[in-house]
């Protein structure tokens, strides 16, 4: 309405019902609008949800995309200072060992300083203690020697442009046969003089101060008290003796045939053939064709330590080594426990193989036929005459738990 004083237009004054009208108009048309808005704020929010997820994970890629340029530009920049660096080192260590290789040079033209007078004296010292204690063993094992009267007998030497025969190795004046003339002697005999020789080798080891591949055991606990076994001790491949860790016999009794010489050749074939024998049921025969081989095998390598090389053919005379190793020029001098030390048996220098030697042992024929005794009458009886039996056996490996020699 307008004023009709001033024509100017006022505003519009409505009364109370007006109003009410007015205001329930409003709030329909608000309500109405309300649901629209409700209805694209619940759809701009789901959107939004979406989108986000979306830009989180191009964020994420982005930032792991410049810590990867990151972790490029530093590699790049340490390959260059290691660069750097290695031709730096490179050419330092170049001169050093051209200098170094002068002043070899200039010292291999120099003539010889004389040595420090303490480390001269030391060394003196040390040698003549060396030599003190080789003469002090081979002087125990010359007494040894005597004890048990290892001679050789019978034999001849050459005359005339004849060749000459070797004689039987005696020790206690009792015959040990090579592996091919064991069955011509008696099963006692047998046993008393390996007996008598694995005494004397444990003696000799003992002053010389050698550790055999092959140890033995007793039955009895003691030296020469039961039975004899033999197996090997730890050590490394070369040899190839070192896998055979069960016990074999070195005795023999009277009740199957003998089996060194009449065993079929071979018995043993190869290493492997003898190993699995100790999972089988024993065969006596192959049982002591292996011992023996082990107790043929701890003599070649006592002689090569005292500098005495045996070879394959004539390993089978044991007294016969035993011998060249008691005379050797250098018996006494290396040793498992004094200066100079020996390596642990065997070293790669000791050429002989156990698997050849067993196979050797065990095909090996009889030396030379032996001369007939003559026959004595009345109670004299020639000394020497040993009665030849058939008929004997060899113990099987049923001690496995017989305690061993310290």
């Amino acid at each position: 309405m307008e004023c009709h004083n001033c024509e100017s237009r006022q505003r519009q004054f409505y009364c109370h019902n007006c109003i009410r009208a007015h205001l329930r108009d409003f709030r329909l048309q608000i309500q109405h609008v309300a649901a629209d808005r409700d209805e694209q704020v619940r759809k701009a929010i789901a959107a939004i949800d979406a989108i986000s997820e979306s830009r989180i994970r191009r964020a994420e890629i982005s930032s792991s995309q410049e810590r990867l340029d990151e972790l490029n530009e530093g590699l790049a920049k340490l390959r260059r200072e290691n660069d750097k660096s290695d031709q730096t080192t490179s050419s330092s260590l170049t001169r050093k060992l051209a200098t170094r290789r002068r002043t070899v040079s200039q010292a291999k033209l120099l003539p010889p300083a004389p040595l420090d007078p303490m480390i001269t004296r030391e060394a003196a010292q040390l040698n003549t203690r060396s030599e003190t204690i080789a003469r002090a063993r081979s002087g125990l094992v010359s007494e040894l020697m005597e004890v048990f009267n290892i001679v050789e007998v019978g034999g001849r030497p050459p005359i005339g442009g004849k060749a000459g025969t070797k004689g039987e190795w005696t020790i206690g004046d009792l015959v040990l046969p090579v592996p091919g003339d064991i069955r011509r002697y008696p099963p006692d005999h047998i046993n008393a003089v390996i007996t008598h020789t694995l005494h004397f080798i444990g003696l000799l080891t003992f002053y010389l101060g050698i550790r055999l591949p092959f140890e033995i055991t007793w039955t009895g606990g003691k030296l020469g008290v039961g039975q004899p076994w033999i197996r090997s001790i730890k050590g490394t491949e070369s040899g190839s003796w070192a896998k055979w860790t069960s016990k074999h016999c070195l005795h023999v009794s009277a009740s199957s045939p003998a089996p060194v010489a009449d065993a079929p050749a071979p018995l043993v074939q190869s290493t492997s053939d003898s190993y699995i024998e100790t999972r089988q049921p024993p065969n006596p025969s192959s049982s002591f064709t292996t011992a023996y081989a082990m107790l043929l095998y701890n003599v070649c390598y006592l002689a090569h330590t005292q500098a005495v090389e045996v070879p394959l053919s004539q390993a089978g005379d044991v007294l016969s080594n035993l011998w060249a190793v008691c005379c050797s020029a250098e018996l006494g001098r290396r040793s498992h426990q004094t200066y100079p030390l020996l390596p642990p048996p065997t070293p790669p220098t000791f050429p002989l193989d156990f698997a050849q030697l067993l196979q050797a042992t065990a095909a090996t024929p009889t030396s030379r036929p032996r001369p007939a005794r003559p026959r004595t009458t009345g109670t004299h009886k020639n000394r020497n005459q040993i009665p030849e039996e058939d008929e004997w056996d060899l113990l099987d490996d049923a001690d496995e738990g017989s305690p061993s020699l310290t």
